[in-house]
C-alpha cells in the first residue's frame, strides 16, 4: 500500500525558492529511485517578505494551524532587504520552530569528494561530524526588551538567556542517543561556564548527570571558544557537539565553511516527540547577491530533503540523495561557491542522472534475481 505523506513548502526568499525547487524534483526522484511506496504531496506556502510587503505579517494568522496538518515543512531561505531581519526571522522560521517546539537542531558537517576544503587536514583524514543545536531557548529565548528611548542617548536594551534543566536534558539525550548510532561513540559538550556562571553551570551540571547514564559514551566538556579552534586544528576529535542555541549556530557554520562553503549545510528542526511536523531547510540565507543569476548551490537544500526523507521513514531514499550529492561533487559539477563554473541548473541535472542511472542499476538487479529465480 503507497504511503501518503504530506509536505508544507514555504520557499520563502532570495535563492530559497530556488534551491527549494531543485530539491523536491531530487527528492522525488530519489523516492522513485529506490522503489520507495511512497507518495509525496506538495503543498506551497507563499510566505516570506513579499508576503510582508503586502500584508504586513511574515506568515498568515493561522499560519501554524496549516501547517500543523502536514508530515512535515520544507524550508528555503528567509530575508530580504527592507525587511528588517528579525522581523523576517521571528516573524517566520523561529515562529514555527518555537510554535512547534521543534527544540533539536540537527546540523551534519560532511566533507564530500571532489570538493577542496581550507583545513588542510582534511586531504589525508577521514572528518565527519554533526552539531546538535538546542533550538528552543537558551539565547534565542526572546527575552527581554528595550527601555527608556526618550532619553538623550540613554537606551536600554535587554536581552536574557533562558537555560533550564528539562530543555538542557532532552538535548542532551538526544545527542547521546545519536552518538550511539555513529562509529564513534562520543559527545562534546560546549559551554562557557568560566564567565556566565548560571545558566552555563546549569548546562555543565545537567551534562554531568546525564553522562553518567550512558557509560558506553566518550565525552568532553569544552569552553566555546577553545571548541572553534579544535574545529579548525583537531577536527578528527569529533563526533557529535552539543551546544546551546547561539553556539551551535556559530560552530556549524564554522564547520560548514571548512567543509567547502555554507552551501552545503543541511539542517533538521525536530519535534522527536514527532507531536508537531518538523521542518528541514538549507543553513545559508536567502542570498540576495545572486538570487537570479542561477548560480545558487542547492547541495544544502537537498542534504536538507535527505534528512527529511529519513525523517519520514524513507532511508533508502535519503541515502541515495546522499550517494548522489557525493558521485555528483566527485565528478567536478560544483557551483562558483565552491570553486567551480557549474550553475544550479547544471548539477540538479547532474544529480537527477545519477539518481535515474542508480535506479536502472537497481532495477537491472532485481530483474536479473528474478530471473535466476
Amino acid at each position: 500500500m503507497t504511503k501518503s505523506l504530506s509536505i508544507a513548502v514555504i520557499p520563502a526568499d532570495g535563492v530559497g525558492r530556488e534551491v527549494v525547487e531543485v530539491g523536491r524534483q531530487v527528492l522525488e526522484e530519489a523516492v522513485a529511485a529506490t522503489g520507495g511506496d511512497a507518495d509525496l504531496t506538495w503543498t506551497e506556502y507563499p510566505w516570506g517578505s513579499e508576503y510582508y510587503a503586502e500584508h504586513g505579517t511574515m506568515m498568515a494568522a493561522d499560519g501554524l494551524e496549516r501547517l500543523r496538518e502536514h508530515d512535515a515543512i520544507y524550508f528555503g531561505a528567509v530575508g530580504w532587504p527592507g525587511v528588517p531581519d528579525h522581523v523576517s526571522l521571528w516573524g517566520l522560521r523561529l515562529a514555527i520552530c518555537q510554535g512547534f517546539d521543534q527544540w533539536a537542531n540537527v546540523r551534519p558537517v560532511v566533507f564530500h569528494p571532489g570538493i577542496t576544503s581550507p583545513l588542510r587536514k582534511a586531504d589525508t583524514t577521514p572528518l565527519d561530524w554533526v552539531v546538535v543545536r538546542e533550538n528552543s531557548e537558551g539565547e534565542y529565548a526572546g527575552i527581554g526588551g528595550r527601555n527608556f528611548s526618550a532619553r538623550d542617548g540613554g537606551e536600554v536594551a535587554v536581552q536574557s538567556s533562558l537555560f533550564t534543566e528539562s530543555g538542557c536534558e532532552r538535548i542532551m539525550r538526544f545527542a547521546f542517543d545519536l552518538a550511539r548510532t555513529r562509529d564513534r561513540k562520543k559527545v562534546a559538550s560546549v559551554t562557557k561556564s568560566n564567565a556566565q556562571q548560571y545558566g552555563m553551570v546549569l548546562w555543565d551540571d545537567v551534562f554531568r548527570r546525564v553522562a553518567a547514564d550512558y557509560p558506553d559514551v566518550e565525552t568532553e566538556s569544552v569552553l566555546v571558544d577553545a571548541m572553534a579552534a579544535k574545529f579548525v586544528l583537531r577536527p578528527e576529535e569529533l563526533s557529535v557537539v552539543v551546544a546551546s542555541n547561539l553556539n551551535a549556530d556559530i560552530l556549524s557554520d564554522l564547520g560548514s565553511a571548512l567543509a567547502g562553503s555554507l552551501g552545503l549545510a543541511s539542517s533538521a528542526n525536530l519535534d522527536p516527540d514527532r507531536r508537531f511536523p518538523s521542518m528541514f531547510e538549507p543553513v545559508h540565507g536567502s542570498a540576495p547577491d545572486i538570487a537570479g543569476t542561477g548560480v545558487a548551490n542547492p547541495i544544502g537544500a537537498v542534504l536538507s530533503g535527505a534528512l527529511m526523507l529519513d525523517h519520514l521513514g524513507l532511508t533508502d531514499a535519503g541515502d541515495a540523495v546522499r550517494a548522489a550529492v557525493d558521485a555528483v561533487t566527485g565528478s567536478g559539477v560544483l557551483t562558483p561557491d565552491l570553486g567551480g563554473t557549474s550553475g544550479t541548473a547544471d548539477v540538479t541535472s547532474a544529480l537527477l542522472a545519477e539518481l535515474r542511472s542508480a535506479g536502472d542499476a537497481a532495477t537491472a538487479r532485481a530483474g536479473a534475481g528474478t530471473a535466476a529465480r
